[in-house]
């Protein structure tokens, strides 16, 4: 059976052969070789989709051998990558910090351990780990058990001074502040499961036994941060479902409200909270209750650890090769942001965005990319005024090729059409079924108006190939025609006799 990609593209080739020149075309860029005009007469024509009327394409192929651009498209233009970003961020961050690169967070005592009462104030000190969980906090809390620890007399303290006291970066829309994709930034932060949304929680709504009844709200890590506000009913079975999770902004008041059928299926949502670094030290302190230490003074959230205190423990996090595999793979947003944060910390011993994207820009110039044609304003991509060309993506992309940390890097970028959710990542439902699966290693990124996708694929000639798509401006969705390109790279083999 014929792919159904190839048949769009005969049936637009056909009624492209009475066409000379369409409006579409008078932008194209002259960068299409000789020997490979098969291959830019197959993209020229999936760029003709009316779904991109109005819209702009970035489009770069280079051979991965040579770096030589062979096909572009618009490639100079400066585009909003969305989370092809992360291509950016994460590179300079496996340059700059290392695969095996790890967070520390610290308990920290000011004071005389006398008996079993610390005469003082006890600290935890986040340095920016995004992977701490609750169970992290429940094992701290047993180990000052077991160190002897009954009773802190003095107060229980939050320092997350290691980065500056910024919590979003300056582009976040209003309506992304309460989602966990615009989770707020903090050294010290949990994450609710293994995805590590750092600064969020897991709210989800399950129907109660009784019609009539609210609907049960679980939260994920369970704390005394978040206020629950429950204004669901349970509703007959043969009703809809209609369920509503949000957080009113400013607040730590989460608002469930809605229908839920009484057999019916839960419903879930990550949501930031507000100012995570509390969130933390709720969980310590609770932990702590939990193992029978009692905390006499009170919680202290905005606290700044003094010289003269003393390390109790300390713990750290997977390192950096692992954790890009939740950040790549899924995309996580608050990965971006942290490493670009901890970039700015361990070179200019200033953790904050000015000063991370500062370092990304030094890397990227000094690995041959040119930094001074775009802009950066953030590690993740969610910002709308972020512009990168395509060619510079590609470009990068040819550049970490010979990086001793490129088997890392390479690993973590999501894998087309492979089910496994840590290794298709969000490419598992796309271009299955075809020359892609299997075969395609790519970033997706996606905003309203934009869709990107960049990585590496084999051609059906073993060529090794460099792409870079990235799409701005279009109504509707068009991640069919990325996956039309890509798929194309994958098939083509280039004619013997050329």
């Amino acid at each position: 059976m014929m792919n159904p990609f190839r048949w769009k593209q005969m049936v637009f080739l056909m009624m492209a052969s009475f066409i000379i020149l369409t409006p579409y075309q008078t932008y194209e860029n002259p960068g299409v070789k000789a020997e490979n005009d098969d291959l830019g007469n197959e993209i020229r024509t999936i760029l003709m989709d009316e779904d991109l009327d109005g819209a702009l394409a970035g489009v770069s192929i280079r051979s991965a051998e040579t770096g030589e651009v062979i096909y572009e498209h618009d490639a100079d233009i400066r585009l909003k990558p969305a989370s092809n970003m992360k291509l950016l961020t994460g590179a300079a961050a496996m340059e700059v910090l290392g695969p095996d690169y790890t967070f520390t967070t610290e308990i920290l005592a000011d004071g005389d351990i006398k008996g079993k009462k610390l005469h003082g104030d006890l600290y935890i000190q986040g340095k920016g780990d995004p992977t701490l969980m609750e169970k992290d906090f429940v094992t701290m809390a047993r180990s000052l058990k077991e160190k002897g620890i009954r009773e802190v007399k003095g107060d229980l303290v939050a320092d997350d001074t290691w980065y500056d006291d910024i919590r979003l970066s300056e582009d976040i829309a209003w309506n992304d502040e309460t989602n966990y994709t615009g989770a707020q930034i903090s050294a010290l932060t949990v994450s609710p499961n293994e995805d590590y949304d750092a600064g969020t929680v897991i709210v989800a709504a399950y129907p109660s036994d009784t019609i009539g009844e609210p609907a049960e709200i679980k939260v994920t890590p369970e704390n005394d941060y978040v206020e629950i506000v429950n204004q669901t009913t349970t509703v007959p079975s043969d009703q809809s479902k209609d369920i509503s999770i949000k957080r009113k902004h400013e607040t730590n008041q989460i608002v469930i409200e809605g229908t839920i059928p009484v057999d019916g299926s839960r419903s879930r949502s990550w949501i930031a909270v507000s100012e995570p670094t509390g969130l933390a030290l709720n969980l310590f302190h609770k932990a702590l209750e939990n193992e029978g230490i009692k905390v006499k003074g009170k919680e202290v959230v905005d606290g700044q650890t003094p010289e003269a205190a003393e390390v109790v423990l300390s713990k750290e996090s997977i390192p950096l090769e692992k954790l890009f595999i939740p950040f790549m793979k899924i995309s996580n947003n608050g990965h971006a942001e942290v490493l670009l944060k901890e970039m700015g910390k361990v070179v200019h011993d200033e953790g904050s965005w000015d000063k991370g994207l500062e370092v990304v820009e030094d890397f990227l110039n000094d690995s041959g990319v040119d930094a001074d044609t775009m802009r950066l304003r953030d590690g993740s991509g969610m910002s709308h005024v972020n512009m990168v060309p395509a060619n510079e993506i590609s470009n990068l992309l040819y550049q970490v090729k010979e990086k001793e940390w490129f088997p890392a890097y390479w690993n973590s970028l999501p894998v087309a059409g492979n089910g496994e959710r840590f290794v298709g990542g969000t490419l598992r439902y796309r271009m299955n079924d075809t020359a892609a699966e299997d075969n395609v290693r790519a970033k997706t990124g996606s905003l309203t108006g934009v869709t990107s996708l960049s990585g590496y694929v084999t051609s059906a000639g073993g060529e090794e190939l460099i792409f870079s798509i990235v799409l701005n401006n279009y109504l509707g969705s068009v991640k069919d025609i990325e996956d039309e390109i890509a798929v194309t790279l994958a098939e083509y083999e280039q004619n013997s006799e050329e």
